[in-house]
């Protein structure tokens, strides 16, 4: 399964509030979210411009301005890696880019290390040094994407849990075909959908989950995206199957399922188990249909 870590740049940004009250549920108590977020990536290149004059796209990073609602600070910075590779030097080059943004700014930083790789040994937290009695230690916020909970975040009212939903199916589905890649992908379309968020957010969401699990097919891209558009037109509250079986209740339960199961088994080459499910009926309905056996009522 192919994926695209270069989209966190921009989805952390399209849900930056909900990244913070992710990690810190009462963040809305210190963080001043009438204010807008300024991403500062163009200074934070600045402060590390590429070797010998060249461009490089090694990881993922964001340096967010974020204003408090009280206190002796009115903003602070969130520093944040994506990491999709094992590095050795990862935890002291995230204490260089504390360093200078500490000499740069002289404000409070929180850092956030993502690390979206399948390496379950890599998972740095801080840089230490010593030397002659003189030391220093370093420590940052470390997230590791294949140490979460499937079910909490599949349970989880924060939209940046389906971001993270995402990343871990990706880790964990390997070596899989275009085809249930497909379903999954679904499932997972179905699960944000569901969930009720804003029309924009499942937008976005709906973007990266597009692009961030990618296909190799052609076709397997026109599936998708034909599916998710007949849907997402009709609807933005409801899952996926919700949605089938709602639309095959309303417009007639036996007539609307059976030319919908008769759609799905000409236009996609779904198991028997997947139609079932998505349309809401027994295996042995969508069976029946496709050998022109039914006229009968669906399970």
């Amino acid at each position: 399964m192919q994926r695209d870590d270069t989209l966190w740049k921009s989805i952390l940004e399209d849900i930056f509030e909900d990244f913070l009250l992710f990690f810190y549920p009462n963040a809305a108590s210190y963080f001043d979210f009438s204010k807008d977020f300024e991403y500062l990536d163009k200074e934070l290149e600045q402060l590390f411009p590429p070797e010998d004059n060249s461009y490089q796209t090694r990881f993922v990073d964001k340096l967010v301005k974020v204003y408090c609602q009280n206190g002796d600070n009115e903003w602070i910075l969130v520093h944040i890696e994506v990491q999709g590779y094992h590095d050795p030097h990862f935890n002291r080059r995230m204490f260089t880019y504390y360093s200078r943004i500490l000499d740069k700014y002289d404000k409070p930083v929180t850092a956030f290390a993502i690390f979206t790789e399948n390496n379950a040994a890599f998972r740095p937290c801080e840089y230490y040094r010593e030397f002659m009695g003189t030391s220093i230690l370093y420590r940052f916020n470390a997230f590791k994407i294949l140490e979460q909970d499937e079910q909490m975040l599949r349970e989880s009212d924060n939209p940046f849990a389906v971001v993270v939903l995402t990343a871990l199916i990706a880790l964990k589905c390997k070596h899989i075909t275009e085809d249930e890649i497909l379903a999954i992908k679904l499932t997972l379309a179905r699960n944000l959908l569901g969930k009720g968020f804003s029309k924009r957010k499942i937008s976005k969401l709906m973007n990266f989950l597009r692009y961030y699990i990618r296909f190799e097919k052609v076709e397997a891209i026109a599936k998708f995206d034909h599916i998710i558009s007949h849907l997402t037109n009709r609807s933005t509250t409801m899952g996926i199957e919700e949605f089938l079986l709602d639309r095959a209740k309303k417009e007639g339960e036996n007539n609307k399922a059976t030319e919908l199961i008769t759609n799905l088994l000409r236009e996609t080459s779904f198991t028997v188990e997947v139609i079932a499910r998505l349309a809401g009926v027994s295996p042995e309905f969508v069976t029946e249909i496709k050998l022109g056996k039914t006229s009968r009522l669906p399970n």
